[in-house]
């Protein structure tokens, strides 16, 4: 079982999403700590980072397989996702 940690920008964008998408995109960070790679995730190889669509949004992620920890970066819009990385 990995550990979840969000950091700020993803916690701010998780705050301020629709309670109906709020619901599904925690539904599926809590979804990542059984399983950082599901299925349909996909490796950001510019930036070394993996993601995950949810709806009409992105959860960005990075995976530490040592310690067990998947660190949420970014969540957002799929249509602005990208300019803020």
């Amino acid at each position: 079982m990995y550990r979840i940690e969000l950091k700020r920008p993803a916690q701010r964008a998780l705050d301020r999403l629709p309670k109906g998408d709020f619901e599904a995109v925690l539904e599926t960070v809590i979804s990542l700590a059984g399983s950082p790679q599901p299925k349909g995730v996909e490796k950001i190889k510019s930036a070394g980072l993996w993601r995950v669509r949810q709806g009409d949004y992105w959860v960005v992620y990075s995976i530490d397989d040592n310690q067990k920890i998947v660190t949420v970066a970014r969540i957002g819009h799929r249509r602005e996702i990208y300019r803020s990385l």
